[in-house]
């Protein structure tokens, strides 16, 4: 089995950062999945795809990988870089220099 090892970004729907500290195990499908003659949803025969661990460390999640057996790539997450801003520079002098009426 193969598994992937990463840390779920921020929601974009939200401003929060809730849940995105903890580092997450899933399975990757062995099969693409198929849609169901009778109701036309996607699925498959695979259930270990449903399975999502959650982890404190990196390192827990990997120590589980391989007690367990498992393949897995890990993904490093890429840290943003916040530039402080303030609402006073909206109204800096000479912010729009090349405005014209």
């Amino acid at each position: 089995m193969r598994a992937r090892i990463f840390q779920p970004p921020k929601n974009a729907m939200q401003s929060g950062w809730a849940k995105t500290h903890q580092w997450v195990l899933e399975f990757v499908p062995n099969s693409a999945k198929r849609p169901d003659a009778l109701m036309g949803w996607a699925g498959g025969g695979d259930t270990q795809t449903q399975v999502r661990l959650t982890f404190d460390t990196r390192e827990e999640a990997i120590s589980y990988a391989d007690t367990a057996g498992l393949t897995y790539e890990v993904e490093i997450p890429h840290h943003r870089k916040v530039k402080p801003k303030a609402y006073a520079d909206n109204f800096r002098y000479g912010r729009l220099e090349n405005w014209t009426h």
